[in-house]
């Protein structure tokens, strides 16, 4: 499969960070008027849209979640000298924030660099700690009287780089998860005739707690249900096997547990079958930290979801250098889009 490379770097680069998800979501709008038979914003934000599946007696719902939002940073202070203090939204290793341009989003956006003590002063105490992220101010190169005239507290920020093909590799910031509303939209493109209804829905608000997911489920209350996210890839040197989760190169991930989800072993027996079945290269996930929508999709409705996810292997997460293999993107469209145009062909009896 021919990736749209360029429609991925778009969205990867729309700013939305957790609460101030606009742009983005105006971005995938665009893309959805013309692949859905139903598209809404629901009052929290999330994009939910409905491709009808065929008249089957059952009358199935499956949700699909692919959250929006990015990490990022508040503005909760300007200074006296026109630096900038923020807060983070989502979750940061404080290390990674050296050396880089942001963009604050206010009346104009400002593009400012994010600034710290230089190692030049710093006692030798200060250069062996572990840098933390109220070390840090973001520089935009002007007066306090000149800031304030576009920024307030209260302003998001988002991180400011490009996306790039790297060998067989994407690389930028916000691969997760906007790679997984890429392979929502083009798996979406996809879809024919589905046997069940399909509810795609681009939620806000995960990098802070699933928040978008959660009132999602609740209003679609589907039978069954999917998450789709980024997760770690730590096949690098150095990395023993079994820390290493999934692998680039190796094929969609297909999620058995993590932190916030044990999945459904019905449904990772389908997504594994269905890959078998169509070809797809694929890979089990376990994940012992950290969570995605798969659980909100899970818990939140009426009734509970059999739920599972389709995760894409990645590299570098929670830095502006995210990398995913171009292959393993395009296993991931052809299993979701294979999986949704066969939920009434697997029996989904409890064993």
């Amino acid at each position: 499969m021919e990736l749209n490379i360029d429609l991925l770097s778009r969205i990867c680069k729309a700013p939305g960070a957790p609460g101030y998800e606009g742009p983005i979501r105006q971005l995938v709008l665009d893309e959805l008027a013309s692949l859905a038979d139903e598209v809404k914003v629901d009052n929290l934000g999330n994009v939910i849209a409905l491709k009808k599946g065929q008249n089957t007696p059952e009358h199935k719902k499956v949700m699909v979640a692919a959250h929006m939002d990015e990490i990022g940073f508040i503005v909760t202070h300007v200074d006296d000298a026109g630096f900038v203090r923020f807060h983070t939204l989502g979750g940061f290793d404080p290390k990674t924030l050296t050396a880089q341009r942001v963009i604050v989003h206010g009346k104009q956006d400002l593009v400012g660099v994010m600034g710290s003590k230089p190692i030049h002063v710093m006692s030798q105490e200060e250069r062996n700690k572990l840098p933390k992220t109220t070390d840090y101010f973001i520089d935009l190169g002007l007066p306090k009287e000149e800031v304030e005239k576009y920024i307030r507290v209260g302003d998001p920020i988002t991180r400011e780089r490009d996306l790039i093909e790297v060998g067989e590799c994407v690389n930028g910031k916000s691969i997760d998860n906007r790679v997984s509303v890429f392979v929502l939209i083009e798996a979406l493109r996809a879809l024919k005739n589905p046997p069940y209804d399909v509810y795609a829905v681009f939620t806000v608000q995960e990098e802070v707690g699933i928040r978008g997911a959660n009132v999602a489920a609740h209003q679609i209350d589907p039978d069954f249900g999917l998450g789709l996210d980024t997760t770690i890839a730590f096949d690098v040197p150095g990395a023993p096997a079994h820390e290493r989760v999934t692998q680039l190169g190796k094929g969609a991930a297909i999620k058995i547990m993590d932190a916030s989800t044990i999945c459904d072993p019905r449904m990772v027996d389908f997504l594994q079958t269905t890959a078998e079945k169509s070809n797809i290269s694929w890979q089990p996930e376990i994940l012992t930290a950290g969570g995605t929508d798969t659980a909100g999709v899970q818990r939140m409705g009426k009734r509970g979801a059999i739920a599972g996810a389709i995760s894409i292997p990645t590299r570098h997460l929670h830095q502006v250098i995210e990398m995913a293999h171009k292959k393993d993107i395009a296993d991931c469209i052809d299993l979701l889009q294979s999986a949704l145009h066969t939920f009434d062909k697997y029996n989904w009896a409890h064993s």
